[in-house]
């Protein structure tokens, strides 16, 4: 009887301290995620358009509603997607360079549809939890065992205490991962259905997850198979092309206009991340196609060299003025030079050709505030309320609505958007000033008085 309450006793207090210890590495990762700066979230019309333009048909042919799908686009030059957060994909740039041709990028957007079609990140929490219920109760198991050979002076038993806890962990990584492949596997199947169903090649898909396997092949040479969350490499490549070629679709090509566009994507990322360095690798000046011109001007106004970037552009328009983007990129290098109102000239036509596009709406909006004209400052707020629909509430939205209102001299609305701003930027204190300032001016029961006194109560908040 007093060994066994010893036991108690014992297995009380290392329960106790392996709680505490559970506790702290929470505390210490909700910590640490709190320090974690952003993701480098890359925000472009163009690319986001081409995104929209390859995953629309995917996602209908899976039974999902476009619109409830976000994709982002992660600053990383590794080669990768993923699904997380819901209904949400992430593409590295690293992918999108990579990619020689767009049905490369869409059959692993197909994959990453696959996840989201399946339900794939709801379970896996669910496999995660019974991961972790069988790690703890092989751990408890454990600790009871090495308690019980402690209080009896027995080493031999609490070293099979030892050998329970290592083989439960064991046991239950085993299973999780034997989980992850088999949705990675089914992700992959699904992806075959979607690309058929819309009349594409899975080549694509096939060709990027080969030219992986061929970066990490010393890698994955000695490695375990059960101890990885994909499956094999080649054996997936294996079964997936054997499977892939049953389509009546295995030899279809993407359009050349779509081709164009994957390109000047590429181009552009090239410009903005790559730099003049990289630029002129990729987009030598003997290279005349219209990306490398793309590439290159973009690089030019990126450094300051104005003068000879817009010769480039207005050949650019000039060849495809259809093409908003170009416009777009116009207006960006000459209101980042000071020059406002000639901006102001080929941002209207990029909003003539896309006018419900929020980034494009948000840079006219810039574009016509900068010229410090009263009419134009009335049309910015006008386009700042469209793109608050698809883009959201933003603290630059506000700090442009703020400069926008002031133009025209309505002082209380300009407090009123540089106080929601300032919510939005975490700076309560200005936050509450700003409130209340505008609060005073506006009628009691107006919605702007009521806006106002939310921002205060917000800001206000412990």
């Amino acid at each position: 009887m007093k060994t066994t309450g010893f036991l108690h006793r014992a297995t009380s207090r290392l329960l106790v301290v392996l709680m505490l210890f559970m506790s702290l590495a929470a505390a210490g990762a909700d910590a640490a995620q709190k320090r974690q700066p952003g993701l480098p979230i890359i925000r472009d019309a163009e690319i986001e358009g081409l995104l929209r333009l390859y995953t629309r048909p995917i996602f209908k042919a899976a039974g999902i509603n476009p619109k409830a799908v976000k994709v982002y686009v992660l600053n990383d030059r590794r080669i990768n997607a993923f699904v997380a957060g819901g209904q949400r994909i992430f593409v590295n740039t690293g992918l999108i360079l990579q990619s020689k041709t767009p049905n490369d990028l869409i059959g692993v957007l197909a994959h990453e549809t696959g996840h989201i079609a399946g339900g794939h990140l709801a379970r896996m929490g669910v496999e995660i939890d019974s991961a972790n219920y069988t790690k703890i109760v092989g751990m408890l198991l454990g600790l009871a065992t090495i308690a019980g050979g402690v209080a009896s002076g027995n080493a031999e038993v609490a070293q099979a205490g030892q050998g329970i806890m290592a083989g439960s962990q064991g046991f239950a990584q085993r299973n999780f991962l034997t989980y992850a492949r088999g949705m990675e596997s089914s992700a992959d199947q699904a992806a075959l259905g979607f690309l058929k169903a819309t009349h594409q090649s899975a080549r694509g898909m096939i060709n990027l997850f080969e030219k992986l396997a061929s970066e990490n092949i010393a890698v994955l040479a000695d490695v375990d198979p059960y101890v990885m969350s994909h499956p094999m490499p080649m054996e997936r490549i294996r079964n997936l092309e054997e499977e892939a070629k049953k389509s009546p679709y295995w030899d279809a090509k993407d359009p050349p206009a779509l081709i164009l566009r994957h390109q000047l994507v590429q181009a552009k990322l090239t410009g903005y991340i790559g730099g003049a360095q990289a630029v002129m690798q990729k987009y030598p000046t003997t290279d005349q196609s219209m990306p490398a011109r793309y590439a290159r001007a973009i690089a030019m106004f990126r450094r300051g060299d104005i003068q000879n970037a817009l010769p480039i552009i207005d050949g650019l328009t000039q060849e495809l003025p259809e093409n908003p983007y170009f416009w777009e990129l116009k207006a960006q290098a000459l209101l980042e030079n000071g020059r406002a109102a000639e901006a102001a000239v080929p941002v209207k036509k990029a909003l003539d050709l896309l006018p419900s596009n929020g980034l494009i709406q948000l840079l006219a909006a810039q574009a016509y505030i900068d010229t410090e004209k009263p009419a134009n400052a009335k049309e910015a707020i006008k386009l700042l309320r469209q793109a608050q629909r698809s883009e959201g509430q933003t603290a630059e939205t506000y700090r442009l609505l703020a400069r926008a209102h002031a133009i025209i001299g309505d002082i209380p609305r300009a407090e009123l958007a540089t106080a929601e701003a300032a919510l939005l930027m975490g700076d309560r204190k200005l936050a509450m000033e700003k409130a209340t300032a505008a609060q005073a001016a506006f009628k009691t029961g107006t919605p702007e008085w009521t806006r106002a006194g939310d921002v205060m109560s917000f800001a206000g908040r412990d």
